[in-house]
């Protein structure tokens, strides 16, 4: 037994010093310097454009620009999830100023699943590979692609709570809030289309509810993380603050488009980062194959 707990110990050792290894490597990509600052600053530009318009975090554009910035795949997850706290706050007003908000109880319950899942997620963060964070982004960008596609929510449809309807949510919750920790996404991407295919919410409430339930389950996740030492506080809070700048221009383009062309442009903008996640993906994979010799 002594044995075992002196081997599990070792174990942690290793795997914490390799994270903090990690989290410097990208402070010395992320240097401050003028290109980095930029290209943080349009990221969040985009990011709050993409939240109000579509109801979701934006962790699908931080997340690879983090990559692109030098971040590994971790460390841009936990950075992601932290940016998104004042990008779904942005959107969760603007939302509700238009009546958009389904408030009580079904942002609560997406809650309360959500933060469970983030704290699955988050411990599932520090220790599955990097490689199989790849692939489960990739997976993840499919199912929503296809969602998306096939598809086409109401504008003045309501959530009707049951019994079933609130274990539904909840369960719903536990699903988003573990993929969000573990990708670095909000989960609004998979929240949208879920209330509006299993719950009847209209486009609109979907996505000002998947911003409200998001909120709380970024900022718990996130504190995980930070505990952690996985997330990049400075990165974060220039792409937040920054989202939350533009986020009310997205959701006015998305009272003023249909359901359906809402739907297309999501898919569209959807299936240009699918194939570049692929490519990641694949890329990584045949390095692994030829590390392993």
């Amino acid at each position: 037994m002594c044995d075992e707990g002196e081997t599990a110990d070792r174990a942690d050792a290793v795997r914490t010093e390799s994270q903090k290894m990690e989290s410097r490597a990208g402070e010395t990509a992320l240097d401050g310097s003028a290109r980095s600052i930029i290209v943080l600053i349009v990221v969040g530009m985009l990011v709050g454009v993409l939240s109000g318009t579509f109801g979701i975090g934006g962790g699908t554009v931080i997340v690879p620009a983090l990559v692109w910035l030098g971040l590994s795949q971790r460390n841009e997850a936990a950075t992601s999830m932290l940016a998104i706290v004042p990008t779904s706050i942005s959107g969760v007003i603007s939302y509700a100023t238009g009546g958009h908000v389904d408030w009580l109880p079904p942002a609560a319950l997406l809650f309360c699943g959500m933060f469970i899942g983030g704290q699955i997620g988050s411990w599932l963060l520090s220790r599955l590979p990097e490689l199989v964070l790849r692939w489960i982004f990739v997976a993840f960008l499919v199912f929503v692609v296809i969602n998306q596609v096939s598809f086409v929510p109401s504008r003045d449809h309501q959530i009707v709570m049951t019994v079933v309807t609130g274990i539904g949510l909840a369960l719903l919750g536990v699903v988003i809030g573990t993929l969000a920790g573990l990708l670095g996404i909000g989960g609004g991407a998979l929240a949208v289309p879920s209330l509006s295919m299993l719950f009847g919410a209209s486009d609109l409430v979907a996505r000002g509810t998947s911003l409200l339930a998001m909120f709380p389950n970024s900022i718990t996740t996130s504190a995980a993380n930070l505990k952690r030492r996985l997330a990049h506080v400075k990165t974060a809070l220039i792409i937040g603050v920054t989202a939350a700048v533009t986020a009310p221009l997205g959701t006015w383009i998305a009272g003023e488009v249909s359901p359906r062309v809402g739907a297309i442009m999501f898919a569209c903008y959807l299936c240009v980062l699918l194939v570049r996640s692929v490519f990641v993906a694949v890329k990584a994979t045949r390095a692994a194959r030829v590390a392993r010799g």
